[in-house]
């Protein structure tokens, strides 16, 4: 067994990097079928049962709504059943969800395999990935994150496509029960092998003072007591809603102005800039601010968002798309570092649940008020440039350090080896 310290993190042969894949998987098959799958759910079930798209969409709010509920309560699990157990249930929900999709019959069932969509965005959704990969990293934490959830962003450009072509082939059944199988084949021995806290977290947290981000239960009370939290929380939260409101309807107001071609090529010239902006992220974000980093990535999101409104050339849109995508991701990588640095370890699973779940709430209303705002003006402009004011207050918000009570959650092991 090898002790984890800061230096082994710029080693290959340091096992965090194993747990990084680890992350990395779980993230490609999370985000794929549950956030980027969901579209083709939709089109699937209505063809083969002619169920009317209101009851899929319906369906698939009641699991986003039900997950951003489940999330809050990740540190009470990972305390109760421990880090493994709680993501090989994920596994097990996911993969129950997932092959259920393919076999349902009834509308009722529908409903059952989102919940248990919920249940596997809690065992290895972002606050699991985001804890532990807390846990492993202090100097490389940024680049740990932003490669891990990577994972999220190829699930869409990979995973979406397969399905896709599978269904078309061998039929949506069949393709959800392979899909299902690969998952289970790829996840499930990298889980087992590589996933758990690092031993001197183990060691530390025997003798009472735990270290390096293994969770402790904490007071959600606390939590929304503490200025540090909101800040992060509400900026994020809104940008998302911005975000979700404007991935949704891209299409919609492209279309009309490049073609229909050119518009799917915007979603996948945004997707790719995605995991570039990640990676790119990951190797300075250490050194950075990330305060500063996310104000910085919400107004150029705002800025893209304007310069969208006023042109009608293809290369202008599509170049704005494209710097749009850089931040996209960025977007679930910057709260647990600022957590980590203003809130600190011992609350670290309690306030990415919490936060987690305020950001879900607010972010699963994006889509309808962008549509609600072009049906009542006509067209696209009020409604984005609604989310560009929306990027531009984020990013003011998420400027405002509160002061130094944010010390009062962390432990006192922490305050002594970083008092900033």
């Amino acid at each position: 067994m090898v002790v984890a310290t800061s230096l082994d993190e710029f080693s290959l042969g340091y096992r965090g990097w194993r747990v990084v894949l680890a992350c990395f998987l779980m993230a490609f098959f999370m985000f794929g079928f549950g956030l980027y799958g969901q579209g083709v759910y939709l089109a699937e079930l209505q063809r083969a049962h002619g169920w009317p798209g209101t009851l899929v969409s319906a369906a698939s709010t009641f699991s986003f709504l039900l997950t951003s509920i489940l999330v809050i309560f990740t540190d009470d699990l990972l305390a109760r059943i421990g880090l493994r157990a709680l993501i090989l249930c994920g596994l097990i929900a996911l993969g129950a969800s997932t092959a259920l999709l393919g076999l349902m019959q009834a509308p009722w069932q529908l409903y059952l395999a989102y919940a248990l969509m919920s249940v596997g965005w809690t065992g290895m959704g972002s606050v699991v990935i985001a804890t532990v990969l807390n846990s492993w990293f202090e100097r490389r934490r940024g680049l740990a994150l932003s490669l891990a959830f990577n994972g999220a962003t190829c699930g869409g450009i990979i995973l979406v496509p397969v399905l896709l072509a599978l269904s078309g082939s061998i039929g949506f059944r069949s393709a959800m029960l392979a899909a299902t199988i690969v998952m289970v084949v790829l996840v499930l021995p990298v889980v087992v092998v590589f996933t758990g806290w690092p031993v001197e977290t183990a060691l530390n947290s025997a003798e009472g003072s735990p270290r390096r981000g293994k969770p402790a239960r904490h007071s959600r009370k606390e939590l929304l007591a503490n200025a540090s939290f909101w800040t992060m929380v509400l900026p994020i939260a809104f940008a998302l809603l911005a975000q979700m409101g404007f991935i949704i309807h891209q299409v919609t107001f492209l279309e009309p102005l490049i073609g229909r071609a050119s518009a799917g090529l915007a979603v996948t010239i945004m997707a790719a800039m995605a995991v570039v902006g990640r990676l790119t992220l990951g190797l300075f974000v250490d050194r950075l601010d990330p305060r500063l980093a996310c104000a910085a990535s919400m107004i150029s999101q705002a800025a893209a968002l304007l310069v969208l409104l006023q042109s009608t050339s293809p290369a202008v849109l599509l170049g704005c798309c494209a710097l749009y995508g850089f931040s996209i991701g960025n977007m679930i990588t910057f709260p647990p570092l600022i957590i980590q640095r203003e809130i600190g370890s011992t609350a670290f699973a309690a306030a990415m649940g919490l936060g987690t779940s305020i950001g879900g709430i607010v972010s699963a209303f994006g889509p309808g008020i962008v549509g609600f705002v072009r049906s009542a003006s006509g067209d696209y402009t009020m409604a984005f440039a609604m989310c560009a004011a929306l990027d531009v207050l984020a990013a003011g918000l998420v400027l405002w350090r509160p002061g130094r009570h944010r010390e009062t959650l962390r432990s006192p092991d922490e305050v002594q080896r970083n008092p900033g």
